[in-house]
């Protein structure tokens, strides 16, 4: 809903603003304000902080505007207005949204400065000047689209205007890889895959673990998309025969992002996968991750440790990194010495030293790891358990005195010890260096707005806060396996894995579905997500 405003009622405004958000974020807007952050500012902080959603924010500055958030659907992306300084848009995240020749209309992110504004755009246009209150996300990207892109169509990694239209095709493509990027970011997508078909270029989203279709383009566009994104990646662009990896770090309006990009060779052209890690956003602490306090105060036991193996298990994207990371993070007191070896290595972590598997140059996990341990460290973390040889190592490293952390693709908690097992280890060898085994899956957690239903009261009746999916985020869920006598005196009489599991319930372990249980009665997850994840569960025995 647009509306006017006057200097007087703006003043009023930042005043009762300040007083709602301070008394909403307590003790962090209080921070931000005493550090002379303008108003602006110190609520973008507390967006990427995550204390607000950008749509929680909105609704915060709409609520005491009295006007109506508006359906972003219903937006259509302007088109430019001549004679406007382009960084005076970007500076105040401003847009001129709709004008005729009596009235113009700015979307603004923020209302604190909306006086200053108006009196700006008046004398400059001789029009009357009235606003509306959009998502800052949204504003950004599409003042990027339509002032920046316009006349600045070199990409940002530094390759010529010419280079990029002989490489990949003209200077639109560069506005939807783009595009494509900021779209990925605003939805919190973990992956972007770019799948050419026989017909079409299909492009989705990975959010919370399931894919989204974003886009579907005409496959002529596909070589253009695919150079584009090779050349943001440094691989080879007349290649496309054999499978590729690469890694770049790219700025999306504020955010710097690492981008993985992997390509493999299909029928139709290559597969790419884009895997973006923005590490402002990541917080690896082991009290956000979803465990209950008495599974956390007993993992938190664990790591204390001074020696011995702890595994964390689970299938591919159940969140085992994040785990370990945040698990070093809380070890990460620079009194001990934490060396990392790593497939590759994800985020970049201060007080660790991080080594990266490099096959080409036999840099292996074995080898590395045999090389690690005349380092001197006190805590070692495994990116993955691969082979017999890289275990060996690892126990023996275990059983003379280091702490050593590693992930297995196994589906329960007991799995990892038969999996030891069939690797060759022999049993004597675990029992007496393997403390715990963490397993652990993602669940998609509650929508907070709609509740699960996917609804609300938009134009549409899809939620805005999810798309419509009725989640918004992830949880994880576990079962913590910690060895004891008995546990070590079965597996030394080589029990089967379903009675070392009826052996760890007994001793209060509880079960990965138990777990989610508890998370669905909690209201943070739903029956329908405990059932996604049931059936490779309990095809491990759990």
């Amino acid at each position: 809903m647009v509306f006017r405003i006057t200097p007087e009622q703006c003043a009023a405004y930042r005043s009762r603003l300040e007083k709602i958000l301070a008394e909403r974020c307590g003790d962090e807007y209080e921070k931000l304000r005493r550090n002379l952050l303008p108003p602006a500012e110190a609520d973008r902080m507390l967006t990427e902080r995550g204390l607000l959603s950008e749509n929680d924010l909105l609704a915060i500055y709409c609520r005491e505007l009295q006007v109506e958030a508006p359906d972003e659907d219903e937006l259509v992306l302007p088109e430019k207005l001549a004679d406007v300084n382009e960084e005076y848009l970007s500076s105040y995240t401003i847009l001129p949204g709709r004008w005729d020749e009596n009235v113009l209309e700015i979307w603004a992110a923020d209302p604190y400065l909306l006086d200053q504004h108006r009196y700006v755009f008046e004398q400059f246009f001789h029009r009357e000047v009235v606003f509306q209150l959009v998502r800052r996300t949204l504003l950004e990207r599409w003042i990027t689209k339509v002032y920046w892109d316009e006349t600045e169509s070199a990409p940002q990694d530094g390759e010529s205007e010419s280079m990029l239209r002989q490489l990949a095709g003209e200077a639109r493509i560069v506005r939807l890889v783009n595009e494509m990027l900021s779209q990925a970011l605003e939805q919190s997508a973990s992956d972007i895959h770019i799948e050419p078909e026989e017909e079409s270029l299909v492009i989705r989203f990975r959010v919370d673990g399931i894919l989204r279709e974003y886009l579907s383009l005409p496959v002529n566009d596909y070589p253009a998309i695919a150079s584009r994104i090779k050349l943001i990646g440094g691989l080879n662009i007349a290649e496309s025969r054999l499978p590729q990896d690469g890694r770049t770090k790219f700025q999306i309006g504020r955010f710097d992002i690492d981008i993985r990009i992997s390509t493999i060779p299909v029928m139709h052209g290559e597969s790419i996968v884009m895997r973006l890690l923005r590490n402002d956003a990541m917080r690896f602490d082991l009290r956000e991750l979803g465990m209950n306090q008495a599974l956390l105060n007993r993992f938190g036991r664990l790591i204390q440790l001074p020696h011995g193996i702890i595994l964390v298990v689970g299938p591919t994207g159940s969140g085992k990194t994040t785990t370990l990371y945040s698990v070093m993070q809380q070890l990460n007191d620079r009194k001990r010495k934490i060396i990392t070896i790593e497939d590759p290595v994800e985020y970049q972590l201060a007080g660790l030293s991080q080594m990266q598997v490099n096959p080409k140059i036999g840099v292996t996990f074995a080898a590395g790891l045999r090389h690690i341990v005349r380092q001197d460290p006190d805590v070692i973390l495994v990116g993955e358990i691969r082979d017999r040889e890289t275990a060996e190592i690892a126990i023996n490293a275990a059983l003379t005195g280091h702490l050593v952390l590693s992930t297995l693709h196994t589906n329960d908690a007991v799995g990892a010890l038969t999996r030891l097992v069939d690797m060759g280890i022999e049993p004597f060898l675990i029992s007496s260096a393997l403390c715990g085994v963490l397993s652990q899956r993602l669940v998609r957690k509650v929508c907070t707005v709609c509740q699960a239903s996917g609804h609300s009261g938009s134009q549409d009746g899809r939620c805005r806060n999810c798309g419509g999916s009725g989640y918004r985020g992830r949880s994880g869920i576990y079962e913590l396996l910690i060895l004891d006598e008995e546990i070590r005196a079965a597996l030394g009489r080589k029990e089967p894995g379903s009675r070392l599991n009826e052996i760890a319930v007994c001793h209060g372990m509880i079960p990965l579905l138990d777990d989610g249980r508890d998370k669905v009665a909690a209201g943070i997850t739903t029956e329908a997500e405990i059932l996604r994840i049931a059936s490779s569960v309990r095809e491990g025995g759990g």
